[in-house]
């Protein structure tokens, strides 16, 4: 439980600002901006995908925000729904409908980390997965946030990429 309390809300379209900040930060923390001119591609390029995804709800996002603070944001993570076509339960038993959920851009505010906010803001992600009969949730993780999704039951899979 964290130290001091905490309140989870949906994202808005006013949101979007701090989702795009979120990301960019994201990227920097893992070492993944070569530049300030990449970064601010990523910036415009988040912004208009972000706003997009959100309004048309294929992005779904969730804010924490520490208790007495009103308006300050303490950190994010938002859920991408993506259309599968229908295919067998990783059991075989049956077949899963309906789109995939990714998580991503879970980010937390610098002077907030260590104090159980990730793990709230993914309680929340996961709770809408489960209550909207998502069957797969995948993520990526940083070397930071590995240890929490385990502990929140992910485990790896058989993932290939192609660059």
């Amino acid at each position: 439980m964290p130290e001091i309390p905490f309140t989870i809300r949906p994202a808005a379209p006013a949101d979007v600002p701090t989702l795009v900040r979120h990301r960019v930060e994201m990227f920097r923390d893992m070492g993944r901006l070569a530049d300030e001119a990449t970064a601010a591609t990523l910036r415009a390029t988040s912004e208009s995908a972000i706003r997009a995804w959100l309004e048309a709800g294929a992005y779904l996002g969730w804010l924490a925000e520490p208790a007495g603070r009103a308006g300050e944001v303490a950190g994010g993570a938002g859920l991408q729904l993506r259309p599968m076509l229908p295919r067998p339960r990783p059991d075989g038993a049956g077949v899963l409908l309906g789109p995939e959920a990714y998580v991503m851009n879970v980010y937390v505010e610098r002077m907030w980390r260590r104090k159980g906010v990730a793990a709230l803001l993914m309680e929340r992600v996961l709770a809408h997965a489960r209550g909207a009969g998502l069957g797969v949730i995948t993520l990526h993780a940083s070397d930071e946030g590995r240890a929490l999704y385990l502990r929140l039951g992910f485990t790896p899979t058989n993932e290939l990429r192609l660059r």
